[in-house]
């Protein structure tokens, strides 16, 4: 009995030994098999550190693959305070050297941690400090790469670019918009320590870092720099409060060119304010649009059919009368009889203020929303702002007067250029936007392809060249004749918007702007400048901003190489104006009828012979009146 109670209790304790054996097995097992990588990892963390190496960002480049925003590597400061035998003595070489008070760095390489960042101080190191304290050659003190953002035109195109922070973090334009593909992702050098932060003579591992993605713009930083310039002049020529320049491609929506004063240099943005960092004019800044709005109402009248540019007249006196409000024309006694060709070339605005009654409000009303007038483009840039229009019922006569042409309304310059690219490229209204691309940084392969939309019909293609007609005119004839350049055809509207200052406008105080195109015939640029207050000329459009609209075209011609047109709309010169005439083409006449047939020009002659076989300048082309023709002879 007795040894059977044994024998149980050893079966007893034979099973319970077994079991635990089992478990403990099944332990190991699972530990080592499903457990291994975390533990692992753990205890590596125990006893491993990483001095960190920033990634590089993706470069943004123009629509030609030239680099606007790029990466220097620069030296940085870190310390393992662990294995910093006398801190006294480092802490006050790095005081000295990095020009900061003992106390400060002393705080540095004491603290409680694994590795300490220097910060500021220690970031984005001159070679000749970074080595000197290479020299020092310090246990626990180390160097390490860093990348810093540079933007190698300076201000040029600064606004849309935007800037980054210390940590290569993007913090206003592009550089904040697409922050988390140009963003990479940092590597770092790993060693091993032992408990006390000691350093232990194992191989170290590099962790490579992954460079971001680049991001390409539909701009074209030669016609950038074009309108920089022109933007420089007008700062220095008016000092306006505030300037801006915007080109887009009007069939694509494309943005080839947008810039505005006051202005910033990103590799330097601590010395400008958040606010002037912050405000792309072309996008953010809202204002009534004055005369250039008339586009709109040109394009929606042309469109519902009702008026006649040719047959239909308008006598101006000066001034309308709507509900009791008396809306003047800019030239005192009015225009007297017009056709509405010439309302247009004359931005009359009693004649708009017709053509907008003609219309109704409903109707005007839809064909501003239908432009995009009162919302956001949508264009791939943040800050944009919305405007603000009239509700129907909220426009009452004198509302729908003053919307006619372009007061007690706010729009944007981006607005503005989207809405006439429309009107003028045969009717079809485009998201603009101004990336066109990203890709891979080691393949340079396209992994995201931005193209035009297919946008929506808002006029028809009849009433779009019907308008472009009509602003050829406006510059050939009317007030935009500034912006006429001989043998091209361009077309576009002026505008002189009086300032509004807490619900009162302002006196002398306007801006002042042009919408221009071309070639008029089959546009391929549009260009909006607007300027805030220049100072020390008369305030208006056509002559204050037509002629930087011109530099810019002139710019467009050279880059892009728009070709001469025979069918350039006459200039109605005054007396002022330099004059030019078109030259007849006298090729294959004899050299007494070429003679004759350019009286007034001064005439040179080379070969040998009594035919004329070939003339320079060419034939059927405006040039300045009485200037030089060479005429080759022969036989």
């Amino acid at each position: 009995m007795f040894f059977n109670q044994i024998h149980t209790r050893m079966r007893v304790v034979l099973l319970v030994v077994s079991i635990c054996l089992v478990l403990i097995v099944i332990r190991v097992f699972y530990i080592q098999v499903f457990k291994y990588d975390k533990l692992s990892h753990l205890a590596e963390s125990l006893w491993s550190r990483e001095l960190p190496i920033t990634a590089d960002r993706g470069e943004i480049r123009d629509r030609n693959g030239k680099v606007l925003a790029t990466n220097i590597t620069t030296t940085s400061l870190v310390v393992i305070p662990n294995q910093i035998k006398n801190k006294e003595e480092v802490a006050t070489k790095l005081a000295e050297i990095l020009g900061v008070s003992y106390d400060e760095m002393y705080r540095h390489i004491s603290k409680k941690t694994s590795i300490e960042r220097v910060h500021p101080e220690g970031r984005r190191l001159s070679y000749e400090i970074a080595e000197k304290i290479n020299n020092l050659n310090y246990d626990g003190v180390y160097l390490v790469k860093e990348s810093k953002r540079d933007y190698p035109y300076g201000n040029v195109l600064s606004h849309v670019l935007g800037y980054v922070g210390i940590d290569n973090q993007g913090l206003s334009g592009i550089e904040l918009e697409f922050d988390k593909y140009l963003t990479g992702e940092g590597g770092a050098i790993k060693y091993f320590s032992d408990g006390k932060g000691n350093r232990l003579s194992l191989t170290e591992i590099y962790e490579e870092p992954q460079n971001g993605i680049n991001v390409d713009l539909t701009i074209d930083i030669d016609l950038q720099l074009a309108v920089e310039n022109e933007l420089d002049n007008v700062v220095s020529k008016y000092n306006p409060e505030q300037a801006l320049i915007l080109a887009m491609n009007p069939k694509t929506g494309e943005i080839l060119a947008m810039a505005s004063r006051p202005n910033f240099n990103p590799n330097h943005y601590q010395t400008s304010s958040i606010e002037v960092i912050n405000r792309n004019l072309p996008i953010w800044m809202t204002y009534e649009p004055g005369s250039t709005f008339k586009i709109v109402t040109l394009a929606a009248s042309l469109q519902e059919n009702t008026i006649n540019l040719f047959k239909d007249n308008y006598y101006d006196g000066g001034s309308i009368h709507v509900e009791g409000a008396r809306i003047k024309c800019w030239k005192a006694g009015g225009h007297g009889a017009e056709t509405f060709l010439q309302v247009v070339e004359n931005s009359c605005n009693p004649g708009f203020v017709v053509m907008g009654q003609k219309l109704g409000a409903e109707k005007l009303l839809s064909y501003i929303k239908n432009l995009g007038f009162g919302s956001k483009t949508g264009i791939d840039l943040n800050g944009e702002a919305s405007g603000i229009l009239f509700s129907l019922d909220q426009m009452g006569p004198v509302e729908l007067a003053t919307t006619s042409f372009g007061q007690g309304i706010s729009v944007t310059p981006i607005q503005q250029a989207t809405a006439v690219s429309a009107v003028i490229n045969g009717g079809i209204l485009h998201k603009p936007y101004i990336v066109s691309k990203m890709t891979e940084p080691e393949t340079d392969s396209v992994i995201q392809l931005n193209k035009t939309d297919e946008g929506k019909r808002v006029i028809s293609e009849e009433t779009s060249k019907m308008v472009r007609f009509a602003l050829e005119s406006v510059v050939a004839n009317g007030s935009g004749r500034n912006a006429y350049l001989e043998n091209y055809r361009i077309g576009g509207k002026t505008g002189t918007a009086q300032k509004v200052n807490n619900g009162v406008y302002m006196v002398g105080n306007y801006i002042v702007s042009f919408m221009g195109f071309m070639p008029a015939d089959d546009p391929e640029i549009v260009v909006y400048v607007a300027i805030d207050n220049p100072k020390g000329i008369t305030q208006y459009g056509g002559v204050v901003s037509a002629p930087i609209a011109k530099n810019v075209f002139k710019a467009a011609i050279d880059l892009y190489g728009f070709p001469k047109s025979s069918e350039v709309m006459p200039k109605e010169y005054t007396w002022l104006d330099t004059k030019y005439v078109k030259l007849p083409d006298v090729t294959g006449k004899s050299l007494e009828e070429a003679k004759s047939i350019l009286k007034g020009f001064k005439l040179s002659t080379s070969g040998s012979g009594e035919q004329v076989v070939y003339q320079s300048p060419e034939g059927n082309y405006y040039v300045e009146e009485g200037s030089q023709v060479s005429l080759m002879l022969s036989n």
